[in-house]
């Protein structure tokens, strides 16, 4: 989402976007990594994300 610039706030850049079904590939759950924590995305029949730890 790109914010309009005004005198008191400066331009917040878009962060990245990414497809789930990329990080996942052709399974259901993938891993993700932060530092030395190990966190799993997994897609529902639903189509929805959970991100657990």
């Amino acid at each position: 989402m790109r914010r309009t610039m005004t005198p008191e706030q400066p331009e917040v850049a878009t962060p990245p976007k990414h497809d789930a079904r990329d990080l996942i590939g052709a399974g259901v759950q993938a891993r993700i990594e932060l530092d030395d924590k190990t966190y799993w995305l997994r897609i529902t029949r639903a189509g929805k994300l959970i991100l657990t730890k």
